[in-house]
């Protein structure tokens, strides 16, 4: 039995989601201080800003996980249109997942992903998909547990030098 609660998340919410952007952020700038740099720029503002936006829009749903009245995570999801660029269909998208550190690993993360793939699926969309860090292994094992296969691989070179 798990000791929070999944919901829609609210505009009360978006100082929570701020700060849980930012962790996020400072997470993926960690892996690689390269690929990641606009990481490094990130604000809970801002981010609280961008998720604002986005809660706005039909086509996204953005969950928390909550306990004891307090969000402790949450996860954003698009329903995406066909793409050409990606050799893919219509389908649902995960940008963000993120679970504050002393709260990862308690099934948060497992039941907010539970949440946007049932949302997604309510929807039509036939498949979810999403991307995560190479480095990013406790994630990884988390997609893997909740059926998700690899597909790509995102390779990045840099061009300010010699290659």
């Amino acid at each position: 039995m798990h000791n929070f609660v999944i919901r829609r998340a609210k505009e009360s919410d978006l100082s929570a989601l701020g700060r849980l952007g930012v962790l996020l952020a400072q997470t993926h700038l960690a892996f690689d201080r390269q690929r990641f740099e606009l990481a490094a720029a990130a604000s809970e503002d801002g981010y609280a800003a961008f998720l604002r936006h986005q809660m706005k829009q039909d086509d996204v749903a953005i969950f928390v996980a909550e306990r004891d009245g307090a969000v402790v995570g949450y996860v954003y999801a698009e329903l995406e249109p066909l793409s050409w660029k990606e050799l893919r269909e219509a389908a649902g998208f995960i940008h963000d997942l993120a679970v504050e550190t002393q709260h990862q690993r308690g099934g948060a993360g497992a039941a907010l992903m539970e949440a946007a793939a049932e949302w997604l699926r309510e929807r039509g969309a036939p498949r979810v998909i999403l991307c995560t860090a190479e480095r990013n292994a406790v994630a990884q094992r988390l997609f893997s547990r909740l059926g998700f296969r690899r597909t790509m691989v995102e390779m990045t070179r840099e061009l300010g030098g010699e290659p």
